[in-house]
């Protein structure tokens, strides 16, 4: 079955650690225009908001959701805006093209994806468009080492935007490359001082993007320190076409056990038909795989994934998924692997 999302609405995620800049990416978007049917929310930790009243100064359509952080838990009142939204769009009352939700500071948006993706009614009308995460150039560093919700935002990040590089260094720059490719080797890296057009921020990160087709990140300086969050990635390549129904039944098995350490699983699987399967992935949450036409766009026939966890050895995810293989009697020939452990 395809997935599609043809009539559906996108939703874009702007994250990033408390005084990363995310309001200030927010409205100089919302400032090049062509965003007039854009409907914005924003959480702020606490009931009083002040982000959302500086952005509706510029977009009037703006609704705070305060007293908590949004990806906390599954919360009802974001269901509940998304709803209204999307009657007053189907009764003619809204003009509506996209939503754009700013979170707090303190979010990890998995649990935000899980209430789009899963409830009955917003998984047909809504679809994850692309998650983009702000990182401060100057403690960008700081807040990966010390925040674990910091991690779990790049981990689930399609594009990461480095703020604030006009009060930072650009070694500081080049360490955060460093840091932000060890921890989400498939994240787009941006620098918001490369005059980056609005509409391209909410431009899909290409699937291909994965470790072995991205130039090296710059290295770091020598002796600095490594981060100890417990982060490893691995990325596995095959020949041959996978079982589509036994990988996705592992997949879900993987997930299911494992929860929160999986942070992201994003790449494309050869299942041997026309064209390959887009599988993405945070934490316990998969977004609706995506049946593509083709193989345009893609240098190679062939599997390509990348798995990010925490405190699980990547040799686990390899030899857990080479022994289902094998159970059904499939044996896909290992291509190439790249493990990034971190320290």
């Amino acid at each position: 079955m395809s997935t599609t999302t043809t009539n559906k609405l996108p939703v874009d995620i702007i994250t990033g650690f408390l005084g990363s800049g995310k309001t200030t990416l927010l409205g100089n978007i919302l400032k090049e225009g062509g965003f007039e049917d854009a409907s914005v929310i924003i959480n702020e930790y606490g009931l009083a908001g002040l982000d959302h009243r500086l952005i509706r100064r510029i977009n009037e359509r703006t609704t705070l959701l305060a007293g908590g952080c949004v990806c906390c838990n599954r919360r009802e009142d974001l269901i509940l805006e998304l709803n209204d939204m999307l009657n007053a769009c189907q009764s003619g009352e809204l003009s509506l093209d996209r939503v754009i939700v700013e979170t707090t500071g303190l979010a990890n948006p998995a649990p935000m994806l899980f209430s789009i993706l899963t409830h009955p009614a917003l998984m047909h009308h809504y679809f994850i468009e692309t998650v983009v995460v702000c990182l401060d150039c100057v403690n960008g560093e700081a807040h990966i080492r010390d925040n674990q919700e910091s991690v779990k935002q790049i981990a689930a990040a399609d594009k990461v935007i480095i703020t604030k590089t006009d009060i930072g260094t650009p070694e500081m720059a080049d360490n955060l490359r460093v840091s932000v490719a060890r921890i989400n080797p498939t994240a787009v890296i941006l620098e918001a001082a490369d005059g980056i057009a609005p509409r391209s921020i909410f431009t899909p990160a290409p699937v291909s993007g994965l470790p072995w087709r991205q130039t090296p990140a710059p290295q770091a300086k020598p002796g600095k320190p490594e981060h100890t969050s417990g982060v490893r990635n691995i990325a596995i390549q095959f020949d041959e076409p996978l079982d589509w129904l036994a990988f996705g039944i592992w997949l879900s098995m993987l997930l299911h056990k494992h929860g929160e350490k999986m942070l992201r699983v994003k790449g494309i699987v050869d299942v041997g038909e026309k064209g390959p399967i887009a599988i993405n992935g945070v934490q316990h949450i998969i977004h609706p795989p995506t049946h593509l036409d083709d193989w345009r766009g893609y240098e190679t026939r062939n599997s390509q994934i990348v798995f990010i966890m925490r405190d699980i050895e990547p040799e686990r995810i390899m030899d857990s998924l080479m022994a289902f293989q094998r159970l059904i009697g499939a044996h896909p020939e290992i291509q190439e692997i790249n493990m990034n452990p971190l320290a």
